[in-house]
């Protein structure tokens, strides 16, 4: 070998180490920066002209394994989902209070029957009935309150969700920028171990708000998928598109998100065809629509319903007891019927006139089976009235079943048969009608509808209603719009809607109360409907198909309901007392110590009542459930959180493990590198001094 081979392959040693020692310094320089891969420089064997001619020096890169680099990301995104879910059910955790907590929902549920029981005492004062009826108002206000919170919850998480799809469209325009840099620093030659740790990072944030599938291409480029195989980024770029909306969290149906695809700016343009619509996409975004979705809305839609059973077992109670004095004039709320409606009235009720004493001026049984299966609403208050012989006045007016007294000081009591009471849809015809009740709503009857399926259902050309079926996860499965052109009756509604869409995933149905049900088949346990919009309007009433029907729970008429305001004001009017049965007219009906309807209240509230497809229970156990299910939610969310936290932490720790900076073993390398640095310093001196004496000899 020459000297000059020989000063050649030293030089080139020199310039190895030097590579080296400064790969090393940067990556000891770097031991604290998160998703750092540590760097080594590649170094061969220089050859020229088939001979050994020193070392080749290559670019800085990274040392990185894909595989621990993925799980990271499966990881982040799980947590990512988990993290969202504990956080939201915890603040509903937080608006429910604490297991029997004074003012906590279950606490305000007792106290209307315990204040219920206080009444039924032998001196039941004006005080104990103002602390009932308080009760009661108290308790439908919380849970008013608490649908009104839940709402605003879902408001967050709407705004929550622009915010993600705002950052993900960020980092994917971010991701393809580090793409094109990746791939002109490698085709240059040049090391593109620092842009691709930044890409690394960015995909790692862009995992956590939503689950990935990333893939290494030949160029050098990433190419990202959801979790269920749609394109994020490829050789070309996409975005997020999400409409803009009021983000009101009171909207049963929120716009989709779409994908466009998008110029390197990040400027959206066509649409691809894809959409995300459901929590199956992972992450942040996948915990924010399943929240958005499915368990905010469902837990108000059970609000609904214990709103329904709560105020359906009161008004049971109220309207079998009256006043001492009864009332001059009873006034029902609006039904959603006609006169011309079938009656659909079983079983017998008595219809009263009293003086301010108590004493019978007039009473009437009337048999509503004897009035025959065609009865219509007319014949019953023609019968009423043939009945109570000019004592008192029942019209029908605008769907409202009014009463009144005639004569001055007497008064109108209703009361159901002891043996026989009648019933329509579970309910007497003092209830079904609103004639006493203690609970009023100004938008829904608070009673199941008794329609049978051969009534007319009333709806006009033209309005319709929107239904859409939602899976588990809150993705929208099917829609139909119901628009009643199959016929003219409830059963016609029935076999529309099993021939829509909606149909192939379940089957509808109509109870013997008249409420359609919808039951999902086995492959799609736990799908919910949600009605959107719905301009159905029965013969002029003001009830809708949602409300008649009772389809969802969310038809509760909740915001506008309430204790009847006069009886709020004054606890007086709060019926106690019960007309007694085989008086002769003259006789005394009524007593003003009489307080058994306040035992009917405590009966009643603590007995059983049919809420469809949520079974048979009691208020105050349908209470211990719904709450006893978001905490469970709420506590099993905080366990996944953890479990998901401790693996991603795993995987971190595995994959910085491999690709992190270890100094022990970086001063290591450091120390062989300046010996390699001496030693082909020491070479080249000494080729120098040859040189030397080379020439010294010449």
């Amino acid at each position: 070998m020459s000297l000059n081979e020989i000063m050649s392959s030293a030089i080139s040693g020199l310039a190895a180490s030097q590579a080296g020692l400064r790969s090393v310094s940067n990556n000891i320089a770097n031991v604290g920066t998160p998703g750092y891969a540590r760097q080594t420089v590649a170094q061969t064997t220089g050859v020229t002209a088939g001979l050994v001619n020193g070392v080749t020096v290559g670019e800085p890169s990274r040392i990185a394994d894909r595989f621990l680099e993925a799980a990271v990301y499966q990881r982040a995104g799980d947590m990512g989902a988990s993290d969202v879910t504990a956080s939201y059910l915890d603040r509903v955790q937080s608006l429910l209070g604490a297991p029997g907590a004074e003012f906590g929902l279950p606490s305000r549920i007792d106290a209307i029957s315990a204040s219920a029981i206080a009444m039924t005492g032998t001196q039941t004062s004006a005080q104990t009935a103002a602390n009932f009826t308080a009760n009661v108002q108290d308790a439908i206000t919380s849970i008013d309150q608490l649908m009104s919170d839940v709402t605003s919850l879902r408001s967050d998480v709407q705004s929550e969700v622009g915010q993600s799809v705002t950052r993900i469209n960020d980092l994917l325009v971010r991701i393809n920028d580090l793409n094109v840099s990746v791939t002109r620093l490698d085709g240059s030659g040049r090391s593109s171990a620092g842009v691709a740790d930044q890409r690394m990072s960015a995909i790692e944030e862009l995992s956590g708000l939503m689950k990935l599938t990333v893939r290494q291409r030949p160029n050098g480029r990433i190419a990202i998928d959801t979790a269920s195989g749609i394109p994020l980024l490829d050789s070309r770029l996409r975005q997020l598109s999400l409409p803009v909306s009021n983000a009101s969290g009171n909207q049963p149906a929120f716009p989709v998100i779409a994908l466009r695809f998008a110029d390197a700016n990040g400027v959206a343009g066509a649409a691809t065809g894809d959409k995300i619509d459901s929590a199956a996409v992972g992450g942040k975004l996948g915990g924010l629509l399943d929240l958005r979705d499915r368990a905010l809305p469902d837990f108000t839609e059970k609000l609904g319903v214990l709103f329904t059973g709560v105020a359906q077992t009161l008004n049971a109670a109220s309207n079998e007891s009256t006043t001492v004095p009864p009332p001059a004039q009873l006034v029902g709320r609006q039904s959603g019927l006609v006169g011309t409606d079938r009656l659909g009235f079983t079983g017998s009720a008595t219809f009263a006139v009293t003086k301010s004493t108590g004493v019978l001026v007039a009473s009437a049984t009337i048999d509503f089976s004897a009035l025959g299966p065609t009865a219509t609403v007319s014949d019953a208050i023609a019968a009423i009235n043939t009945g109570l012989g000019g004592s008192a006045t029942a019209s029908f007016v605008g769907g409202i079943l009014s009463i009144a007294a005639n004569g001055a000081g007497n008064g109108v009591v209703i009361a159901q048969d002891p043996t026989q009471p009648s019933n329509r849809a579970g309910v007497g015809i003092s209830q079904y009608f609103g004639m006493n009740d203690l609970v009023r709503s100004s938008d829904s009857p608070l009673v199941p509808s008794g329609f049978a399926p051969s009534d007319a259902h009333g709806f006009a050309v033209g309005q319709s209603t929107q239904i859409i079926l939602r899976d588990s996860s809150g993705r929208a499965l099917t829609s139909y719009t119901m628009t009643a052109s199959t016929g003219p009756t409830f059963g016609d509604l029935v076999t529309e809607l099993n021939a829509s869409p909606i149909g192939g995933f379940g089957n509808f149905a109509m109870d013997d109360k008249g409420r359609i049900q919808f039951q999902p088949k086995p492959n799609v346990v736990g799908a919910m409907l949600t009605i959107p919009s719905d301009s159905t309007d029965r013969l002029g009433s003001g009830r809708s198909f949602s409300v008649i029907s009772q389809l969802t729970g969310a038809s509760s008429g909740i915001s506008t309901a309430g204790v009847r305001p006069d009886i709020l004001a004054n606890a007086g009017k709060l019926g106690l007392a019960k007309l007694q049965f085989g008086i002769p007219v003259g006789g005394k009906a009524l007593g003003v110590g009489d307080v058994r309807g306040a035992a009917t209240f405590r009966d009643q509230l603590a007995g059983q009542i049919d809420l469809g497809k949520d079974g048979v229970t009691t208020t105050a156990a349908f209470t211990a459930q719904l709450l006893g299910k978001m905490g469970s939610a709420a506590a099993q969310a905080k366990s996944s959180l953890a479990d998901a936290t401790a693996r991603r932490d795993d995987a971190v720790n595995r994959r910085d493990s491999f690709s992190g900076v270890n100094i022990d073993e970086e001063l290591a390398q450091m120390v062989v590198l300046q010996n390699s640095y001496s030693a082909s310093a020491r070479v080249i001196s000494t080729a120098s001094q040859m040189y030397d004496t080379l020439i010294a000899m010449i």
